[in-house]
């Protein structure tokens, strides 16, 4: 019988791993797509709207409380790792929200969907953002619903702390929401370079 011990690594850090440089590879060809455009077809750079920036506080706010989170888990204080984490998909999904009335703010400023080339992709690539951050949200609330669920009592709460699978998915969680995170600075970044540069 195999147990995770024979692993030298854990099939589910294999996993994402290759989910992340998918994603990777997926917004590096877009964002080359976007220069490519821009250059090679005169395309003029969109200005960023407000909101993008503001955005990235929730979503840097997000990966702070998934941060504390794992911290709270590993000090085995239940209180506080349970709030951390309904904190950090609270903030998660204000930055989706926020990020609805971001791309209403494009409208206003005349940047369609249809409006150019340019304003296209950068609809298209936060956009995809959005969709992977909204696919993270089922695992993120089943991890709060276990914890919910599996936490009653001292020897539960005890059982759970020590769950090697626990402890597993929680890395995994915080690898996949502080990627993200980190991916949004970039767009944002970039967005903002190609427009003053």
């Amino acid at each position: 019988m195999i147990t995770h011990r024979n692993y030298l690594v854990h099939p589910q850090y294999i996993i994402i791993a290759l989910i992340i440089a998918g994603i990777t590879a997926l917004f590096l060809g877009f964002t080359g797509s976007y220069l490519y455009t821009r250059f090679e077809h005169g395309g003029s750079p969109i200005r960023v709207p407000q909101l993008f920036y503001f955005n990235s506080l929730w979503i840097v706010a997000s990966s702070v409380t998934l941060i504390y989170a794992k911290k709270m888990y590993l000090a085995d204080n239940t209180y506080k790792f349970k709030l951390s984490l309904w904190f950090t998909l609270g903030l998660t999904l204000i930055f989706l929200v926020m990020q609805i009335f971001a791309w209403n703010e494009m409208q206003q400023m005349n940047q369609s969907l249809t409006s150019s080339t340019m304003s296209s992709y950068m609809y298209l690539i936060s956009g995809l953002h959005f969709l992977h951050l909204v696919a993270g949200i089922p695992f993120l609330g089943y991890f709060i619903y276990e914890a919910h669920k599996r936490m009653k009592d001292p020897v539960t709460v005890l059982v759970y702390f020590t769950d090697p699978d626990k402890s597993r998915t929680l890395k995994i969680l915080n690898i996949y929401w502080h990627f993200l995170d980190g991916l949004w600075i970039y767009l944002v970044i970039f967005f903002l370079l190609n427009y003053l540069i």
